[in-house]
C-alpha cells in the first residue's frame, strides 16, 4: 500500500494471475485508506470479481486495519493527481 499510495510511483499497474482476488484485496484495502465506505469497497470488488468473488476476500478487507499504517497519506486520492 505504501508503494501504491506514493505518487512518485504513478501511474501504477496492479495485477495478479487473474486480476481478481489478490488485486481485489489490495485495491479494497487501498480504498479503505481513501476512506471509502465498506459498501462501496465491496461493490467495486464484486463488480470486477463477478462470479469469482470470495467471502474470505471481503472478510480480509473488512478486518483490514487502516490505522496500522503509519505515515500513509490519509488524504491520498488517485483522482486528484489526474484531474490537473
Amino acid at each position: 500500500l505504501r508503494v501504491a499510495t506514493d505518487v512518485k510511483n504513478h501511474p501504477l499497474l496492479i495485477h495478479c494471475k487473474r486480476g481478481k482476488h489478490r488485486t481485489g484485496c489490495l485495491v479494497g484495502c487501498l480504498r479503505k485508506t481513501q476512506r471509502w465506505c465498506l459498501t462501496s469497497v465491496f461493490d467495486e470488488y464484486q463488480r470486477f470479481a463477478a462470479a469469482k468473488a470470495r467471502v474470505s476476500d471481503q472478510r480480509f478487507m473488512e478486518l483490514f486495519d487502516v490505522s496500522s499504517l503509519k505515515n500513509l497519506p490519509m488524504s491520498f486520492s488517485i483522482s486528484k493527481r489526474y484531474k490537473q
